[in-house]
């Protein structure tokens, strides 16, 4: 084969099989080594090497070998000579990779190497498969359908994979046939022996939510968000958005102009229907929309531990659309929002509301509007039953009768509950705080009572004793727990000591004053001179007032006050501060020089001025002070 042969074929692989270069040219070494090892017999410790020129498609094998003066195997063994023209540094008994290639080899390799080369290059194709279809899951791909059968259909895939779409996961009523070709979304990619198994869907959530994005700009950019999707595929679909940017409309961007973008979507979908529907923080709002196409003249919501339920109340035209075929519309709506919607029409709901109104005093004190309009509502009722025509005046007659009442049950709610935390939080409070620390075994209750509190859920004494001051009958209602061992419990819990929490007091702080050395002296107060009956307090504070009484005299002394210092220059404290260290080396015992300084009051300059004397000699040979 001359080079340009060997470089078409070597590329027309490439192409065909969409492999990296490197991983074919990886292939066809490996199985040059393993043609090698077949054609002379090699031992598989020893290390064999091929290369492949891209080029010419020549093939060069290198081998590991003992340096040795007499072969006698050439497999193994080479002579000083021919590894030295490799390694000059070679000695006798070195390991040396010299060239080993057989002169027959290109014929003997072309018959042993195909196979092994054809495998190594389906298990690169199949690991590239994995890769780029695990990065996949979650989105779109297309492909044609090969086969289809009982199980499923079989999904001709690029990069030669193939998917399988279960039953299950296609839209019900679609019949997919030979060579269509159709998009579904990566459920799930698995590793097999037979290569990577790709499930696809197109019943999904998540394949809705693709294709708004394919075809919906405005989501693939992020301008509007998709909150939330419910879908019976080959049905219906609820779909809320919302913009997160103002001025945007959310649902006219996912419509299109009169509908082309829904109109592909529900096409690709088989003809399936699909609600688009703007999302509401307010659960109110949000719950009125996803009922559409109803229109909606209440909701009512009840927030409760066991189940959010929210009663969605409609006219009696609205009522079977609001509730859909089946039920299907009400199943949507409650998927989209998370709450249990239960859908009434007026006159159920009138009727629903006037026995809960009739039976309940505080409702009946707290709407004596609602009081009166008590028998207008039960003839509009009657008139209801016995099939007579209702005017529009005496539905919304009704209407603002169930709003009221259902509003102020509302309102009875939220206050019986915050009044409730405010209760507990005012038992929690009246409990000491150490008690939340304490585990349930230092309380030293009877080991079966123990027992039984633990199981209940009671960890540490303060849970206990919040339990009973709250609810006492959660306690009492225990298997095992009767009115002696409730007793038991609460005397063994009030007679428990808890640890009181230590206040730190705030450190005072006193300021020192600092002494100018020839100024203040030091006065030492001693502990037998200190006032007889006062606290160490006052001791300290006299004495603190006795050393600025002092000092205040000190300096009234020299005829300088205290305010007048604090108006000194800069300059005065300076040279005290000198003559204090010039003190201090005194006390050490170095030798200074000695500065004259006193300070004294300039009548012409009005402040206190610091005069420095300078040591002269005069003509007798004596010593002298000059200013």
């Amino acid at each position: 084969m001359t080079k340009n042969e060997f470089a078409l074929a070597f590329n027309e692989i490439l192409e065909d099989k969409q492999l990296a270069k490197e991983v074919i040219v990886a292939a066809i070494e490996s199985a040059m080594v393993s043609a090698y090892r077949r054609a002379v017999n090699a031992s598989t410790a020893q290390h064999v090497e091929a290369k492949l020129d891209p080029d010419t498609g020549k093939v060069t094998v290198y081998a590991e070998k003992e340096v040795v003066e007499d072969i006698i195997d050439d497999r193994t063994e080479v002579l000083l000579e021919e590894a030295r023209k490799v390694n000059p540094e070679a000695q006798l008994d070195d390991m040396v990779i010299v060239e080993t290639t057989p002169a027959d080899f290109g014929r003997v390799a072309a018959q042993t190497a195909r196979q092994v080369i054809q495998q190594r290059i389906r298990e690169a194709e199949r690991s590239n498969q994995m890769q780029y279809y695990e990065r996949q899951v979650g989105e779109i791909v297309s492909g044609l359908v090969q086969a289809t059968n009982a199980q499923g259909a079989t999904i001709g895939l690029d990069m030669k994979a193939e998917g399988v779409m279960p039953n299950n996961q296609k839209i019900p009523g679609e019949r997919l046939k030979l060579h269509d070709r159709i998009r579904a979304v990566v459920m799930e990619v698995k590793d097999g022996s037979r290569g990577p198994q790709i499930v696809l869907s197109r019943a999904h959530r998540n394949f809705l939510r693709r294709l708004l994005e394919n075809e919906v700009p405005e989501i693939y950019h992020g301008i509007v968000e998709i909150r939330a999707i419910a879908r019976e595929p080959g049905a219906r679909a609820k779909v809320a958005v919302s913009a997160t940017q103002p001025g945007i409309d959310p649902v006219g961007a996912c419509v299109g102009i009169k509908g082309v973008r829904i109109q592909a979507i529900v096409k690709e979908l088989h003809d399936e229907k699909i609600d688009i529907i703007q999302w509401d923080p307010d659960p109110i709002v949000y719950i009125s929309k996803a009922i559409s196409p109803a229109r909606v003249t209440g909701v009512y919501l009840s927030d409760e531990e066991s189940a959010r339920t929210a009663t969605v109340v409609v006219g009696e035209d609205q009522l079977s659309l609001a509730i859909g075929r089946d039920g299907q519309n009400a199943r949507l709506a409650a998927k989209l929002t998370g709450w249990r919607i239960d859908i009434k029409s007026l006159s159920e709901s009138a009727s629903d509301t006037l026995h809960k109104f009739q039976n309940n005093p505080d409702l009946l004190e707290m709407l004596p509007a609602a009081v009166e309009s008590i028998p207008q509502i039960q003839e509009i009722l009657g008139k209801k039953a016995e099939g007579r025509p209702i005017t529009p005046e005496e539905y919304s007659t009704l209407s603002q009768f169930v709003d009221r009442v259902e509003r102020r049950t509302t309102q009875i709610k939220e206050d019986a509950v915050r009044a409730e935390e405010e209760r507990s939080t005012a038992a929690r409070a009246d409990i000491p705080s150490a008690a939340f620390k304490m585990s349930l075994d230092q309380a030293n209750l009877k080991e079966h009572i123990f027992n039984i509190l633990t199981e209940a859920g009671f960890e540490t004494i303060g849970d206990l004793m919040f339990a009973i001051k709250t609810n006492p009958n959660k306690v009492l209602g225990l298997a095992g727990i009767g009115s002696k061992a409730m007793q038991t419990i609460e005397e063994t819990l009030a007679a428990l000591p808890f640890p009181e929490p230590v206040v730190a007091e705030p450190a005072v702080v006193e300021a020192e004053i600092p002494a100018i050395e020839g100024v203040i002296e030091e006065i030492a107060v001693p502990a037998e001179e200190l006032p007889v009956g006062k606290k160490q307090a006052e001791a300290k504070k006299e004495a603190k007032r006795h050393v600025e009484e002092e000092v205040e005299n000190e300096f009234a002394k020299d005829g300088v006050s205290l305010d007048e210092l604090f108006k000194m220059k800069p300059e005065v404290f300076q040279t005290a501060a000198a003559d204090e260290e010039t003190s201090d080396d005194k006390k050490k015992g170095k030798k200074t020089k000695k500065k004259g300084v006193s300070l004294e009051f300039d009548e012409g300059l009005g402040e206190v001025v610091g005069r420095k004397k300078h040591k002269r000699g005069d003509d007798a040979g004596g010593e002298g002070w000059e200013e």
